[in-house]
């Protein structure tokens, strides 16, 4: 049998389909990567069955055997043996005269947020473990990160003279997930050493052939492509796929049309989808020309802001947003009336958190658009990864742009089980980091998919910092990489103690991304031991309870002493930070007003102490 690179030079090479399909259509739901140990006789069927139907190539079972997706099944401590088997099991079916690809599965299928180092550790460990067994070739499938599939192909070119195949997996026809040409990023792939390009998963085989009409047939490489059989039916609990193996069959030869050289089958794909396409092209030749379509480019466009974005503001004066949280029902009366009031006090943006302590209330886009076109006030709307998924998210950001709210907050959100509707589950598509970065990406006006938005947003993206962690060092750690992610300012919980203002300000200020300064009065005694012992990222210093505490239960008194408190408060963190932010306790917006005022009386009294982060 020839090399299979000297095989791709005058012909075109069937690959096999679905490997989890078939074993899900089975009745099996499970890691199909552990069957490779544990049911043996049924993978090597599946493998079998592929080459009797036609395959010329097949591919080891492994594409989720990394150690990433193995922790979840507790088989992290099996990456080799299941690698180990499934190679053999891939071979023993292959025999003299079929091809052996070992397979490895991108990790970041999700856009997940895992680091490259942990990729690389987890890619070696793999990719050792299939060569080890004399594969033909490396197989790396659906990639939707496009620096995951660069950086993994870089380590194989340089361990391996065996051909490797690089696959990038599309959201949108012709366009990966950060919005790249798939021409192009073929052309980098061929660049970087791949001797086989192509594309595989999450299309069917007609958005394939639209997407390789963009492609030129590569000078030093070869093209590839394994369609999905369809987009996927669900019905009674399960995913099926619908589509044909004729037709799988006959839109094969549009692929070989396009310049494919590997053919074979992704999800949903079974051995008749296969034995389909190898009847259209078994006797025919690849094609060396083509004519290469060439889309209209979407030119993007932004409309003007007609106001300064806050972390701008914040950069250039003392900037105040003040927190009011949205009602828990329909009488919005006294929360407008506060947002009003706070308006003619002069600050700089509301802040609306989105149903914090996963207690239901309106919606705070509704109450943002309303108060931004009432009070002509700037909004500043937070958004939680707990209650949308991805496509809720997506679609979030674009009908915020689309009401002109560009300034919010990204967080991850309390889990649903502490609030009002225990039974309600937390979705964490995303996680806050991701959130930041999508968010960045729709201000390239790229959507999550890779798509067009058609215009840029223009979202200011504010984090969430949390200085009360036993450990300050882990939590700035943790700011860091949310600046890297894209954040360009953060908002903080509230501090209750002047000398933790101090070490939030020492353990902060290498910083450039501006900090909002979180200041909450308290009422009472209760309401100190409560923030501090059931609330979940606060902590109140035990002097500050202790004050509380003497203060007494008489509810004007504990009042007073609890403003006296947060000024106190305040007057240090006007000294050490630009960004002020006010959380105003259970709507009470006149001890909100009341420390504005204290902040007039003030103003430029800052300057006369020698701190400073943003301005001294």
């Amino acid at each position: 049998m020839k090399p299979l690179i000297q095989s791709l030079k005058d012909r075109i090479l069937i690959a096999d389909g679905a490997m989890g399909t078939l074993l899900y259509s089975y009745g099996v739901d499970r890691c199909f990567e552990e069957l490779n140990l544990s049911h043996p006789k049924e993978v090597l069927k599946v493998h079998r069955d592929y080459i009797e139907a036609g395959a010329d190539i097949i591919q080891t079972n492994t594409y989720g055997a990394n150690y990433e997706k193995l922790s979840r099944y507790g088989l992290e401590d099996s990456v080799k043996e299941i690698n180990t088997a499934a190679a053999r099991l891939a071979k023993k079916a292959a025999g003299d005269h079929t091809y052996v690809a070992g397979t490895i599965g991108g990790i970041r299928a999700i856009k997940q947020n895992i680091p490259l180092e942990e990729i690389k550790r987890s890619f070696r460990e793999q990719l050792y473990c299939l060569l080890l067994e004399g594969v033909d070739g490396i197989l790396l499938e659906t990639y939707y990160d496009f620096e995951e599939l660069t950086t993994v192909l870089k380590i194989a070119k340089r361990e391996t003279d065996l051909p490797v195949i690089a696959q990038v997996s599309l959201h949108e026809t012709g366009v990966l997930q950060n919005g790249m040409n798939v021409k192009d990023a073929l052309h980098q792939l061929e660049m970087l050493g791949a001797d086989v390009v192509g594309i595989n998963c999450r299309m069917g085989p007609y958005h394939m052939v639209s997407s390789l009409e963009e492609v030129p047939i590569p000078k030093g490489a070869f093209l590839s492509v394994y369609p999905n059989a369809s987009l996927p039916n669900y019905e009674e609990g399960r995913f099926y796929y619908s589509a044909e193996p004729e037709y799988f069959g006959d839109i094969s030869n549009e692929l070989r049309e396009q310049g494919a050289r590997i053919i074979g089958g992704c999800c949903g794909t079974t051995p008749e989808h296969i034995r389909a396409v190898s009847k259209k092209l078994k006797s025919r030749v690849p094609v060396t020309e083509k004519i290469v379509k060439t889309k209209k480019s979407v030119q993007l466009s932004s409309q003007p802001l007609k106001e300064k974005l806050l972390h701008h503001k914040v950069k250039e004066k003392k900037t105040v947003i003040v927190e009011l949280d949205p009602p828990k029902h329909l009488d919005t009366d006294l929360f407008f009336k506060g947002a009003q009031a706070l308006k003619e006090e002069g600050i700089d943006a509301l802040t609306l958190a989105d149903n914090p302590l996963a207690s239901p209330r309106v919606s705070n886009d509704a109450i943002g658009t309303m108060i931004k076109e009432r009070y002509d006030l700037t909004p500043l709307v937070h958004i939680t990864c707990r209650d949308r998924n991805l496509i809720g998210l997506q679609s979030h950001l674009m009908g915020l742009h689309t009401l002109g709210i560009h300034n919010i907050l990204a967080i991850t959100g309390d889990p649903a089980k502490i609030g009002d509707f225990p039974g309600a589950a937390s979705v964490y598509d995303l996680s806050s980091l991701e959130l930041i970065e999508l968010i960045k990406q729709n201000n390239e006006g790229i959507s999550f998919s890779g798509k067009s938005l058609r215009q840029k947003t223009q979202f200011s993206v504010g984090a969430a910092f949390n200085p009360n962690f036993r450990h300050l060092d882990a939590s700035v750690k943790r700011l860091e990489r949310k600046i890297t992610a894209g954040a360009d300012y953060f908002i903080s919980q509230p501090v209750f103690g002047v000398e933790e203002l101090f070490q939030v300000y020492e353990a902060t200020k290498h910083l450039d991304t501006p900090i909002f300064i979180g200041i909450m009065p308290l009422l009472s005694s209760r309401n100190a031991e409560f923030l501090h012992h059931e609330v979940p990222g606060i902590k109140v210093p035990e002097e500050t309870r202790k004050r509380m505490k003497d203060a007494g239960t008489d509810p004007v008194h504990t009042r007073a002493v609890g403003m006296e408190i947060a000024k106190e408060l305040l007057d240090t963190a006007l000294r050490l930070f630009n960004g002020i932010y006010l959380i105003t306790p259970f709507v009470r917006y006149d001890m909100s007003i009341e420390l504005l005022q204290h902040m007039k009386g003030k103003a430029g009294t800052e300057k006369e102490v020698p701190y400073g982060q943003r301005i001294i």
